[in-house]
C-alpha cells in the first residue's frame, strides 16, 4: 500500500481516481488548490504523487516542486491528455488519459509503489 496525494482541478475527476486507487488498496489524499498541496505536504509524507491531466503546465512544476520539498523521495506519476505534451521533466512515470483501461492508473501506482521502501 502507498500512500498516495492526488491532485487536480476537478471533483469528480479526483473522486473517481480516489475510487480506484482505494480499491486496489492505496490510502489517498486529495488536493485541488496550491494551498492544499503545500498543506497536505506538511502533515503528511507521500509515496507518490498524480498529478492530474486537467493541471496547467505551470501548476504542475509547480507542485513538483512543492512536493519534492517536503517528500524529497516522493515518485510523481503525471497524467496528460493525448493532444498535450507532459509538462514535468524529471517525473518518475506518467500515463496518457483517457487510459483504455481505468485500473492502469492503479496498476502503475501499485508498480512505483513497489519502487518505494517500505509502501509495497
Amino acid at each position: 500500500m502507498a500512500k498516495v496525494l492526488c491532485t487536480g482541478w476537478d471533483q469528480s475527476l479526483l473522486d473517481t481516481r480516489t475510487f480506484i486507487l482505494q480499491s486496489a488498496g492505496h490510502e489517498v489524499r486529495q488536493a485541488r488548490t496550491q494551498n492544499e498541496v503545500l498543506s497536505a505536504c506538511e502533515k503528511h509524507q507521500f509515496d507518490i504523487v498524480v498529478i492530474g491531466q486537467t493541471v496547467s503546465f505551470r501548476m504542475k512544476r509547480l507542485i513538483v516542486a512543492l512536493v519534492k520539498q517536503h517528500c524529497p523521495d516522493v515518485k510523481i506519476l503525471e497524467l496528460y491528455q493525448p493532444h498535450v505534451s507532459k509538462a514535468v521533466d524529471d517525473d518518475d512515470s506518467w500515463l496518457e488519459i483517457p487510459a483504455d483501461i481505468p485500473s492502469d492508473l492503479a496498476e502503475e501506482v501499485s508498480r512505483l509503489a513497489a519502487q518505494v521502501p517500505g509502501s509495497a
